[in-house]
């Protein structure tokens, strides 16, 4: 079958002691899904396909296609500066020049990351994941880390990009940043198990994930710092994600020419809030979104033209963060690598 590279690979995942692994695959005429492992290591319910899960930046992606929307709309231009529209940037923030909403996009401001000031060390991971930040908040953290000149135009992976996004978005829709992502991304495509705030978080069918902490294994899950948040905020679910990929590419949530920005690579490959990826069959090439907590990570891949789409989440094995671990962050970027090619392998079998 051409889903037996997948299979495989969930269950090595498995193997390696994953909490739970979800695939599901869709192509013209067809589809599979599969799932292992449970939602809780205490109950030991099965995990389910369609369960809901932590997406990490797969959010961003579903952010990028609001500001869009405000382009499409002529509330504002990818290239107009964005200095006069925040007032964190006039104020404890100094950015070195102007930034544009398209640097904002692609990672391409220079902007530090607020994590770096968020987390110091072990003994703060507990309490910060119990706080709500709320995007001032965000704003403010990061105004406390140097922005360097040198930096803009460059590719620096950001989360407070997406922060300052969010504020974008509220300041011209003049709503909340989830209400803005439900009517713009949620609604329309009827994604049922998708939110951005706290109504489902604790829903029965959410499968949980684990840390260890100075060797004790601690609930990890949705916390209140991701809650709320442009950058990796959004609780979702396999086929969600799938419906979302589907949705962007065949033109159902931004005009032709907005989408035509967004897949078009700024430094490497990533775009506006994508990562263009190998070529399919037909010589065109695929784009694909991923996100990773410690306790979570997800590939989504979809076709140019929105007919193919393959997305895995992995809950991962209770294991130390990074600040007991630095080798941590090199064995989960060998899994989101090896969650990403099984996925390519898939489609490129089903390709036609």
């Amino acid at each position: 079958m051409a889903t037996d590279t997948l299979d495989y690979a969930m269950t090595s995942f498995m193997n390696e002691d994953a909490v739970a692994v979800l695939a599901e695959v869709r192509w013209p005429g067809g589809e599979w899904s599969k799932s292992y492992g449970v939602r809780d290591l205490d109950s030991k319910e099965p995990a389910r396909p369609d369960d809901r899960v932590p997406v990490a930046s797969v959010t961003k992606t579903m952010t990028a296609v609001s500001v869009l929307k405000l382009v499409d709309e002529g509330l504002i231009g990818l290239e107009d500066p964005v200095n006069g529209m925040l007032e964190a940037f006039q104020a404890g923030l100094k950015p070195p020049g102007p930034i544009t909403l398209r640097q904002l996009l692609s990672h391409t401001s220079g902007m530090p990351s607020y994590g770096e000031a968020l987390y110091k060390g072990i003994d703060d991971l507990v309490p910060v994941s119990n706080q709500r930040l709320s995007l001032h908040r965000v704003m403010e953290l990061t105004s406390t880390l140097p922005w360097e000149a040198r930096m803009v135009g460059s590719f620096r992976y950001s989360d407070s990009n997406y922060a300052a996004l969010g504020l974008i978005l509220e300041k011209l829709r003049g709503k909340p940043f989830a209400e803005v992502l439900r009517n713009d991304v949620v609604e329309p495509l009827g994604l049922v198990k998708t939110t951005v705030d706290d109504p489902l978080v604790a829903a029965p069918d959410l499968v949980k994930g684990y840390v260890t902490i100075k060797g004790h294994r601690e609930e990890a899950g949705v916390t209140q710092e991701q809650l709320g948040s442009p950058s990796h905020g959004v609780v979702s679910s396999v086929p969600d994600v799938n419906d979302f990929l589907a949705g962007l590419f065949t033109g159902r949530l931004i005009s032709a020419g907005a989408l035509a920005e967004m897949k078009r690579p700024v430094v490497g490959p990533y775009g506006l809030g994508l990562f263009e990826w190998s070529e399919d069959c037909t010589g065109a090439p695929r784009y694909f979104a991923r996100g990773d907590f410690f306790d979570f990570q997800t590939v989504a891949l979809s076709s140019a033209d929105g007919r193919y789409q393959a997305t895995m989440t992995v809950a991962s094995p209770p294991a130390p963060t990074p600040f007991e671990d630095p080798d941590v962050e090199r064995e989960r970027a060998l899994w989101s690598d090896q969650m990403r090619s099984a996925l390519l392998e898939t489609m490129d079998r089903l390709c036609q």
